[in-house]
C-alpha cells in the first residue's frame, strides 16, 4: 500500500498519543488536534478539518452511548438500595464466614469480584472496606493483603473482563470491528486466568504475613482504618427493615437469575438473541425495574423525585467516568475505514491504522507471540493514564491491523484490554482508582501498588502467552 501524507500524520499522532500516556497526562488535546489536522490534510479543506471534529466525536458518541446508559443505571440503583440500607444487608451475612485470615482472603476476593462484576469496582469499593475489611482484619489477615486481595479481584479481574456490564468489550470491539460479546467471552476467559495467576502468587508470597484472630497487631490495623472515610450505608428512615431485607434478597436473585438466562441462552438456547449490546440492554433494563420498586418502596409519593435524582447522579458518574473517551475513540474511529468515511464526509474512507501497520509488517516477523505481547505492553503503556478505558479505542484499533493466521483480532483486542485495564482500572498505578482502596483500608498507595507489581506482571504474561498458544 502506498502510504500518504495524511498516513504519516496518524502514525506521528498515534506516537504522540503513546507518549503522552506514558509521561501521565491527558490525551484528549492531542487526539482532538490530530484529527483535525489529518482531516484537514486529506480534504485539502480547512473548513473540512472543523467538520470532522464534531463528525469524530458524534460517531463515537453514537456507538458508545449504550455504554453510558448501562453504567447510568446500574449506578443508579446501587444509590436506590443505599436509600433502603439493602446495599449493606446484603453482604453482612458473609462477615461470618471470616473464621481466620487465610480464609477472609479469599472471601475478600469472591465477594469483590460478584458486587464488581454487576455494580463496578469503585462503586462497590467503599461498602466491601466498610464492612468486610474490619471483619478479615479481626481475623488475622493484614490491612495491606486485604487491599491486594480487593484491587486484584475488582479493578484487576472483574473490570478487566467487564463481562456482565460490557462497557470494555464495546470499546474494544468498537474498534477491532468485532461484537463485543466475542471479545467479553474472550476477556473473561483471559481475566480468570491472569487473575488467578495474581492470587496465587499474591497469597504465597503474603501467607506468612497473616496472623492469628485476636493478636494485638490487628487492632492497631483496624485503628489505621480511615473510618471517618467511609460510609456506614444505614437506612435514611427508621421504617424500611422491611423492604431492606426483602430487596437484599430480591435484587441478588434478580440478577442471578439474569446471569443464569444469558448463560443458558448462549450455551443450550442455540439462540443470538442476546448477543452483542443486547446482553447488556437485558442487564440494564433489569436494573431499571429494580430501580423502579426499590424507589417506590423508599419513596412512595417522592418516588418521581427520588429516581429522578438516582438516574441524574448516574448520569454525571458515567460522563465523568468514560466522557473523555469519545475524543479518543472518535481519533481511532479515524484509523478505521469501516467509520472514516462518515467522518471525513466521503462515500469510501481511507484506512490510516491499517494501512501503516500493512507497510510495515514486511518488515517484522509474521509471529502470533510477538503480535500479543506488542497489544499487551501497548495497552499497560495506555493504563498509564490511570483510567484504564482510554486506551481500548487504541489497542482494538491494533488489534484488528496486527491480526495474523495464527492469532485473531478478538483475542489481540482482549489481550490489548487486559493490559490497559489492569493497569490504570487500579492495580498497577497509584493516580488510578487504587487510590481509594488504600485510603480506605488505611494502608499506603505506593506500597500497595509494590505489592500488586509481582503478582499482576505475572498474571498478565502468563495470560498472554496461554492465550496464543493454547
Amino acid at each position: 500500500m502506498e502510504l500518504t501524507i495524511s498516513h504519516w500524520l496518524y502514525g506521528l499522532f498515534t506516537l504522540i498519543i503513546i507518549g503522552t500516556m506514558i509521561f501521565r497526562k491527558g490525551v484528549v488535546l492531542p487526539t482532538l488536534l490530530g484529527t483535525f489536522v489529518i482531516a484537514w490534510v486529506y480534504k485539502g479543506n480547512l473548513i473540512d478539518g472543523f467538520t470532522a471534529i464534531f463528525n469524530a466525536n458524534l460517531v463515537a458518541a453514537q456507538e458508545l452511548f449504550s455504554i453510558f446508559l448501562i453504567i447510568t443505571f446500574m449506578l443508579a440503583l446501587l444509590n436506590s438500595l443505599k436509600d433502603l440500607g439493602a446495599d449493606v444487608r446484603m453482604i453482612q451475612p458473609i462477615q461470618k464466614m471470616m473464621v481466620n485470615g487465610h480464609v477472609s482472603f479469599f472471601v475478600l476476593i469472591g465477594v469483590t469480584y460478584v458486587i464488581s462484576l454487576f455494580f463496578w469496582p469503585t462503586p462497590a469499593v467503599p461498602l466491601i472496606c466498610a464492612l468486610l475489611v474490619p471483619a478479615a482484619v479481626r481475623a488475622g489477615l493484614p490491612a495491606i493483603t486485604a487491599a491486594v486481595a480487593i484491587a486484584i479481584a475488582g479493578q484487576g479481574m472483574a473490570l478487566s473482563s467487564d463481562y456482565i456490564v460490557q462497557v470494555a468489550p464495546s470499546l474494544s470491539g468498537a474498534a477491532a470491528g468485532v461484537d463485543a460479546s466475542i471479545i467479553a467471552d474472550r476477556a473473561i476467559i483471559l481475566s480468570l486466568i491472569a487473575g488467578g495467576v495474581a492470587i496465587l502468587i499474591a497469597y504465597f508470597l503474603h501467607r506468612k504475613s497473616i496472623r492469628k484472630p485476636g493478636d494485638v497487631r490487628n487492632e492497631k490495623d483496624l485503628q489505621a482504618l480511615q473510618s471517618e472515610e467511609r460510609s456506614t450505608n444505614e437506612p435514611k428512615t427508621t421504617n424500611l427493615t422491611t423492604w431492606s431485607k426483602i430487596f437484599a434478597i430480591v435484587v441478588p436473585l434478580s440478577l442471578l437469575a439474569v446471569v443464569v438466562y444469558m448463560m443458558y441462552n448462549k450455551l443450550y438456547s442455540g439462540s443470538d438473541g442476546l448477543a452483542g449490546g443486547d446482553g447488556a440492554a437485558f442487564v440494564g433494563g433489569v436494573a431499571v425495574i429494580l430501580l423502579l420498586l426499590s424507589t417506590i418502596a423508599f419513596g412512595k409519593h417522592q418516588a418521581l423525585d427520588y429516581i429522578t435524582n438516582h438516574i441524574t447522579d448516574g448520569f454525571v458518574f458515567a460522563f465523568k467516568a468514560m466522557g473523555p473517551v469519545i475524543p479518543i475513540a472518535g481519533f481511532f474511529f479515524l484509523g478505521s475505514a469501516d467509520f472514516s468515511g462518515t467522518i471525513l464526509g466521503v462515500d469510501e474512507g481511507p484506512s490510516l491504522l491499517f494501512g501503516l501497520v500493512e507497510a510495515t509488517q514486511s518488515f517484522l516477523p509474521q509471529s502470533a507471540l510477538l503480535a500479543a505481547v506488542s497489544v499487551l505492553i501497548i495497552g499497560i503503556i495506555s493504563g498509564l493514564d490511570g483510567s484504564g478505558f482510554s486506551g481500548l479505542p487504541l489497542t482494538g484499533a491494533l488489534a484488528a491491523s496486527l491480526e495474523t493466521a495464527s492469532i485473531d483480532s478478538a483475542t489481540l483486542a482482549a489481550i490489548g484490554q487486559m493490559g490497559a485495564i489492569w493497569t490504570g482500572g487500579g492495580t498497577l498505578v497509584a493516580w488510578s482508582s487504587l487510590i481509594a482502596i488504600a485510603g480506605l483500608c488505611g494502608v499506603s498507595v505506593m506500597d500497595l501498588v509494590r505489592k500488586n507489581f509481582i503478582p499482576v506482571m505475572a498474571g498478565l504474561f502468563i495470560m498472554t502467552i496461554i492465550a496464543v498458544f493454547i
